[in-house]
């Protein structure tokens, strides 16, 4: 009895200072440890509250999750972030990964919402299956773009396309909003890679790592993808001459 007292003081006291730590590092409210046990140095939090953040009138919204819902994905939202090894993860800027559902930008429905200065990664748990694991490597490439800005030019990248194809000004500029793999190709895996430079490369990279032989056989049709695959390779690789592409 007298050690669960003790227990239970120490959780009553400890609790708001872990909260203001977290709050500290990620200036995200409302959140709590999920784990802490990966071996990539990654720590995962989840929404104890629903939260408001962001630099313009708080326009990042996402809703609180119960670890139940969590620990049904959680096997596969671990699994594709260990393809990543501490060592990238630290040249990249990303420590921090937040569980929450419902997630928004201006109240349009997202994956994820990257933020690289504050080394965290916010991760709809309840985003579409069927694009669920590539969604995670898309959003993680967002902050792979961040930290490398002089490795992804948006204007060598464009010069592989038709001349005559112009990407929109932002990806929520146009109504190419589709995740799925196109029939043909011709330079695109998916009618969202249509939408702007950085989704085409995040989309491409989101192949690399979760349908690699599937990119694989499309390329050796699809000279224009092929070009962008390997600009993807050769910059990721100029990080991290070790990184693996699985």
């Amino acid at each position: 009895m007298r050690l669960f007292l003790i227990t239970f003081l120490f959780l009553k006291i400890f609790s708001p200072v872990y909260a203001n730590t977290i709050y500290y590092l990620t200036k995200i409210p409302n959140l709590e440890i999920y784990d802490l046990t990966a071996s990539n140095g990654i720590k995962y939090l989840k929404a104890e509250k629903s939260f408001r953040v962001g630099f313009r009138e708080n326009n990042v919204q996402c809703d609180k999750t119960s670890k139940n819902s969590i620990k049904k994905k959680f096997d596969i939202i671990k699994k594709n972030f260990n393809k990543y090894d501490k060592n990238f993860l630290e040249k990249i800027n990303l420590k921090y990964v937040v569980l929450c559902k419902n997630l928004k930008v201006a109240k349009i429905k997202t994956a994820g919402v990257p933020n690289h200065d504050m080394k965290t990664l916010i991760i709809d748990i309840k985003f579409d299956e069927k694009y669920f694991e590539r969604s995670i490597h898309h959003e993680l490439f967002h902050i792979v773009e961040e930290s490398h800005k002089s490795l992804f030019s948006y204007k060598k990248w464009g010069k592989f396309n038709s001349p005559g194809f112009k990407y929109a000004k932002c990806s929520t500029c146009t109504n190419k909003l589709d995740f799925s793999l196109i029939n043909n190709t011709k330079g695109f895996l998916t009618e969202y890679s249509m939408s702007t430079a950085s989704e085409d490369m995040a989309e491409t990279f989101s192949f690399l790592m979760t349908k690699k032989k599937k990119l694989e056989s499309i390329v050796l049709n699809d000279p224009v993808l092929n070009k962008k695959t390997m600009f993807l390779k050769n910059a990721v690789l100029k990080i991290d001459n070790n990184f693996k592409f699985n």
